[in-house]
């Protein structure tokens, strides 16, 4: 496994980042207002432009690879549509178009459709804002999704159809929906999500498992499967079968790490989900064998960490009264102080009783026994997009972090990822 690339774009937390299509620019938000896009020169990133119609913080950002447009949303209610034009004296700049959304509450979501004729805004208002251009009025005005949300929408996936659009919100339900407008797109072939769409019609809904606010959604490349992950640590995989009818299969899978917060299908049989755990981990499978955690794409988290350091000198003598010096009470002053349990060992496998000794590289070396985090996110990863390749052939990822950091990291073809991690009994799967 190649080593992943790492720049450092910012001293303080990447919200969202998005490439252009030749991947020789990147937009990415600050945790501020501002828009900053830079350059690649050789090696390096170098800002070329800022963008700062906003007033509050940016919370998503997209960029069109055909048209070459950006789409931004943010907590000022807002969004705006970017395109390359001339100033007065000649100098390309990015000119903003602002987007009716007609909300109260902050946007916290955008994607732009597969044909790039429409795009979509999730919002903390329990609406999801279909936009498109109105030629006529020379401005992009919204159709709103309302029922049955019950609370903040996450985020959004766009089929590959250009009408289905999947979407995840904190009521801890991942649904499908039409987002079918008239005079802007064409009948959509029949699926296993319904054959006629009017806007608005809810195709599919699923719960998560122990009630998590659903953090991503993603269709897969076939756009027959959708995948979803939610705060309580759990991915969900769903395979319909025909509108009105069962699915064919619903896996869960309960991971024993940290929750994810974005993932992204790389191809018909895999997907790499990341989060809190600060590493992409890769998932394989289908809907006949099932799916299951493979391997850390993170080669910094597989490598492992640096040696424990010494215990610290036990006490001399016994303890007098009013001195605890059990077990239980050593125990959680290790775990205070640094960052582990005296009862599970970072890196044994043994029989298998601890969690972390189960499933070595993707859990427990990213911490090492001095508490220090060996991976190459040294905090919680915020989005996962496809870098190389498409999203049913990808050869590598693009990830944003808390910490400031842009990382590339290679995805293993499918013939070459190999047998799963020993420990495969601690993760169950429904």
């Amino acid at each position: 496994m190649s080593a992943p690339i790492v720049h450092h774009l910012s001293f303080g937390p990447l919200t969202a980042h998005a490439f252009n299509a030749d991947r020789s620019q990147v937009a990415v938000c600050p945790n501020s207002n501002e828009v900053q896009i830079y350059s690649l020169t050789g090696s390096n990133w170098t800002l070329t432009s800022t963008l700062t119609e906003h007033d509050k913080i940016v919370t998503s950002i997209d960029w069109a690879p055909l048209s070459n447009r950006l789409v931004t949303c943010s907590q000022d209610r807002n969004a705006y549509v970017w395109s390359l034009g001339n100033d007065e004296n000649g100098k390309q700049v990015w000119k903003p178009t602002l987007v009716l959304l007609r909300l109260n509450r902050a946007a916290t979501f955008v994607r732009w459709s597969p044909k790039e004729d429409k795009f979509a805004v999730a919002s903390g208002a329990r609406i999801i804002s279909i936009c498109s251009f109105e030629a006529d009025n020379d401005w992009w005005v919204a159709k709103h999704i309302r029922k049955p949300l019950r609370s903040t929408v996450l985020s959004l996936d766009w089929h590959p159809n250009n009408v289905l659009l999947a979407a995840g919100s904190a009521d801890a339900r991942a649904r499908v929906f039409s987002a079918f407008i008239k005079g802007v797109d064409d009948k959509p072939a029949a699926s296993v999500w319904g054959e006629r769409l009017p806007f608005g019609t809810v195709c599919a809904e699923f719960a998560a498992p122990a009630g998590g606010w659903v953090h991503d959604v993603s269709f897969s490349p076939d756009g027959d499967s959708l995948a979803f992950v939610a705060h309580d640590s759990s991915v969900t995989i769903a395979h319909p079968s025909a509108p009105g009818a069962p699915p064919h299969a619903v896996h869960v899978i309960r991971s024993p790490t940290l929750p994810y917060v974005s993932l992204r299908f790389v191809s018909l049989t895999s997907f790499v989900a990341a989060g809190h755990d600060c590493q992409p981990v890769l998932f394989t499978g289908d809907v006949t064998s099932g799916w299951r955690l493979a391997k850390s794409l993170d080669s910094a988290a597989v490598a492992g960490g640096k040696a424990p350091p010494p215990p610290p000198p036990k006490p001399s003598g016994v303890g007098g009264p009013g001195r605890l010096n059990n077990e239980a009470f050593n125990r959680f002053k290790s775990a205070d102080a640094r960052g582990v349990s005296t009862a599970t060992s970072v890196t044994g496998g043994g029989n298998g009783s601890g969690v972390a000794g189960q499933l070595g590289a993707i859990v427990g070396s990213g911490v090492g026994a001095d508490g220090e985090l060996h991976t190459t996110h040294q905090n919680t990863i915020t989005s996962v997009r496809v870098y190389s390749g498409s999203a049913d052939n990808a050869s590598a990822i693009s990830t944003s972090g808390v910490d400031g950091r842009l990382c590339i990291f290679t995805v293993p073809a499918p013939s070459s990822v190999g047998a799963l991690t020993k420990g495969v009994a601690s993760i169950r799967v429904a």
